[in-house]
């Protein structure tokens, strides 16, 4: 192997031992997030309040897509994971309200 080849493989493994945290990072904050959103819906199921609010989804999707953008990241990219999260969201929710 050459020289170049080495240093490769070694930056290589580097970068994926990086992504190997922030992956970590991703589920543990993750986890967090859900911990606080299956509260918010059980103070929702309490109080006889709507599963979903429209007006605090739009405004989220909205200011998650400037985060993407001050951050270098695809605020299309942003928008649907944000998605995805919110819709995980109110059917949990939902299983709170039954």
């Amino acid at each position: 192997m050459t020289d170049a080849v080495i240093r490769a493989a070694e930056l290589l493994k580097e970068h994926r031992a990086s992504i190997d945290r922030l992956d970590a990072i991703l589920v543990y904050t993750l986890a967090e997030r859900f911990k606080h959103t299956q509260s918010v819906g059980r103070l929702k199921a309490e109080h006889d309040l709507p599963p979903s609010d429209p007006a605090r989804e739009a405004s989220q999707i909205e200011r998650l897509e400037r985060l993407a953008r001050e951050a270098d990241l695809d605020p299309e990219f942003a928008r649907k994971f944000l998605n995805f999260v919110i819709s995980e969201v109110i059917r949990h929710h939902i299983q709170h309200q039954s």
